[in-house]
């Protein structure tokens, strides 16, 4: 192996790189995803069906659908379905909760100051800070531009 030269080393190592699996990917996002927000749509049936009005069912599925997403974090399961689903398990609001409850978890044994509080938003907290700056960056240009 010490006698490769740079073109043959350069030829091994595109052997060993695995090849992405990019359709797969896609795939499994679009499906976990969907099954998240099919779940949703399950439990804003039921309360809208249980007499709630339109607001109180909006927040109340929130509610719920973070409270899973936390739920499941906690058994480790939610980390399993990311791995799957990637992007699918990311986006919807279960993934929120899931940036939330994983870090306070992984930093528990530091302390509730420094390690829970201080790590709760490792991961949401950028998300937090940009997107409520472009809302209220978009907010102003709205009342600004009003006509």
């Amino acid at each position: 192996m010490d006698n490769l030269n740079n073109k043959d080393y350069q030829k091994f190592a595109e052997g060993k790189i695995p090849k992405p699996t990019y359709l797969r990917n896609i795939i499994f996002a679009f499906l976990i995803g969907g099954a998240i927000c099919t779940l949703g749509e399950f439990v804003m049936n039921y309360l809208h069906n249980k007499g709630l009005s339109e607001e109180m069912v909006s927040s109340a599925t929130s509610i719920i659908m973070v409270f899973l997403g936390a739920f499941l974090t906690g058994l480790g399961i939610y980390d399993e379905i990311g791995k799957v689903g990637g992007a699918g398990a990311a986006v919807p609001i279960t993934g929120f909760a899931n940036s939330i409850v994983a870090p306070a978890m992984e930093f528990k044994k530091e302390g509730f100051i420094f390690g829970v509080a201080a790590k709760m938003f490792v991961i949401a907290g950028p998300v937090l800070v940009y997107g409520v700056s472009s809302s209220i960056v978009v907010g102003l240009l709205s009342i600004l531009f009003k006509r």
